[in-house]
């Protein structure tokens, strides 16, 4: 069920949605659009062999069909050597049900939706898998090819009850585009960095029931974006989720991660810059749950694996921190809070409460601010100049720190240099949550 569904069903739980500025989904249910126009591609030269490339019959299938219909892809396993563009459909629906799995090289989008209005990629069983068998790239140190779905410059859509597995680059990209929703996914892809699961940038758009295992970006908010509600995400052995890396003239706004659950990664959200301008401020991070990664909450805008860029540095401003607990992998390494803001632009109006983590390993851990001002831990009352880092130490847990886990947390990463096995859909995305939407096929 999409978001305009929630909104007919009772006004009451419109509280949930947080910053959304309005509905979003598509303007028809994918019924209404297949009982208008089916286009199944084995009509269209496509065949289930693992061989025959699905390319050119997605491509046939979708000009009969991108006035409206929905085309489909059935149960079984498909080859894809050459990428598709679905350019400028209107009232149509893309149905995966069986595998597609990428035989051939090649950088740029796998599938590439763009100039959409009223979209939908689903799978109506579940099962619909994109398999980017990016290892074949990843064991001899390539990390830039396809990325395997990219939605741009659309409006009104979702994607949905779908399966990534090992892009070569990235897994999913949402760009310039407003009115989507994203929900019921498992992405599973390789241990390095480069790999990101979800990046989103755009205007109304809601993320919610999503599991990313990677080594980079889990559920990421880039520049310019408004309005953007990420909820119930699992980051399962992952790079953690953040905003940015920030740039020049940076401007993101009313922004609420909610229910977000990591382990083993590299942090559980971060804010990164190292220069740069604009602002990024009326943001909430809110029911956040971690083990074992290394940062927690991060905001560093002296990041050292971006490249200085002109400017004082991106104003933070108005951000939340709210009810995260668990555990740290070692807080005397990295504590569970560090606020490193520019001194040319200090941070201000961050606040810190409820926040109850505790390491892992030994009896104590720090907390960090630089050029931060607010209330809790470190931060310094008000507003002022740049300062340099504040450090403390804690050497007794605090109380209240302790944290459900997920029985799908997995043990290891998967490497680089095999196949990495299609996942199975989790029932839920964090403890004691069940999923906005039912899950397709269940």
């Amino acid at each position: 069920m999409h978001f305009t569904s929630f909104l007919v069903a009772a006004a009451s739980v419109l509280p949930v949605f947080g910053q959304l500025s309005g509905k979003v989904g598509p303007l028809t249910t994918h019924a209404a659009k297949s009982a208008k126009k089916t286009c199944n591609v084995l009509s269209y030269g496509a065949k289930a062999d693992k061989t025959t490339d699905i390319g050119p019959p997605l491509l046939a299938a979708f000009a009969a069909c991108k006035t409206g219909g929905t085309v489909v892809v059935p149960a079984g396993e498909f080859a894809i050597k050459t990428w598709v563009t679905f350019e400028s459909g209107k009232g149509w629906a893309l149905q995966i049900d069986g595998t597609i799995s990428r035989t051939s090289g090649g950088s740029g989008n796998m599938l590439f939706v763009r100039n959409a209005n009223d979209f939908e990629l689903f799978s109506s069983n579940g099962k619909g898998v994109i398999q980017g068998n990016g290892f074949e790239d990843h064991k001899t140190g390539k990390r830039d090819g396809a990325r395997l779905i990219r939605i741009e410059q659309s409006t009104n859509f979702s994607v949905h009850d779908i399966i990534l597995v090992d892009a070569p680059m990235f897994h999913f990209v949402i760009s310039k585009s407003s009115n989507g929703e994203a929900y019921n996914m498992a992405i599973r892809g390789g241990d390095m960095g480069g790999l990101d699961g979800v990046d989103v940038w755009g205007t109304n758009i809601w993320i919610h029931d999503v599991m990313v295992t990677n080594k980079d970006e889990c559920v990421t908010v880039k520049s310019p974006s408004k309005n953007i509600l990420i909820e119930n995400i699992y980051c399962n052995w992952s790079g953690g989720s953040a905003i940015g890396s920030l740039g020049t003239d940076t401007a993101i706004s009313s922004v609420i991660y909610r229910n977000i659950y990591t382990v083993h990664s590299n942090q559980m959200m971060m804010i990164k810059s190292n220069g740069g301008s604009g602002y990024v401020e009326d943001v909430v991070f809110e029911n956040f749950i971690g083990h074992g990664n290394a940062y927690s909450l991060d905001i560093d805008q002296y990041w050292s694996s971006m490249k200085l860029i002109a400017g004082d540095g991106v104003k933070l401003s108005n951000m939340t921190f709210k009810n995260w607990k668990g555990g740290l992998a070692n807080g005397a390494q990295r504590g569970p809070v560090k606020v490193a803001c520019s001194d040319k632009t200090p941070c201000t109006d961050i606040n810190i409460t409820d926040l109850s983590m505790w390491t892992e390993t030994g009896n104590k851990q720090t907390y960090s601010c630089r050029s931060g001002y607010g209330n809790g831990f470190c931060l310094k009352k008000g507003t002022g100049a740049g300062y340099a880092a504040i450090t403390s130490t804690q050497v007794a847990a605090p109380t209240g720190y302790s944290a459900p886990v997920m029985k799908e947390d997995l043990k290891t990463a998967f490497g680089t240099a095999a196949s990495i096995p299609i996942p199975t859909m989790p029932a839920s995305f964090y403890p004691g949550t069940p999923p906005r939407s039912r899950l397709a096929g269940q």
